[in-house]
């Protein structure tokens, strides 16, 4: 499986229906999308998954949103763009990258401890904030933020 990432050119149509799957909100995502690096994911001339970058504070990138596209999960492809937004976060000199999920996001949250992130934080009913729709996972309701971090 040959993967190839490349950054969104300002000029390209935003892959929403992708970007939306990892994130509900369209307004938080065209915020962060303008303001932050999307990195789009091609396996041979399709996009099967995409990451966002932002800055988030001095020599701080978050992950702000990362998803694959359903019938490409379960392939790898989600820890190749986790590793591959580490080494963006490292070109634009920073030395902490952090990311949420979801308290039910128990995929996530696995993958994410594999690749190196650690729980440092809760931000307690973000999603019941944020989101107009109640979110459900595997029968758990999203609630609560995960907040993970590595230092680089």
């Amino acid at each position: 499986m040959e993967i190839f990432i490349k950054l969104l050119d300002k000029k390209q149509e935003i892959p929403f229906d992708l970007l939306l799957l990892a994130d509900p909100s369209r307004d938080l995502v065209e915020e962060y999308v303008r303001r932050g690096y999307c990195y789009l994911a091609f396996q041979e001339n399709e996009i099967v998954g995409e990451f966002v970058l932002i800055h988030t504070h001095p020599q701080t990138i978050e992950i702000a949103n990362i998803a694959v596209k359903e019938e490409y999960q379960g392939q790898g492809i989600g820890s190749v763009l986790v590793y591959r937004a580490i080494e963006e976060a490292k070109k634009l000199k920073a030395k902490i990258v952090e990311i949420g999920t979801g308290n039910s996001s128990m995929n996530q949250l696995k993958l994410y401890q594999r690749c190196g992130f650690r729980i440092f934080g809760i931000d307690p009913d973000y999603f019941i904030r944020n989101d107009d729709e109640e979110i459900y996972e595997d029968g758990i309701q999203c609630k609560d933020m995960i907040r993970l971090r590595m230092d680089l």
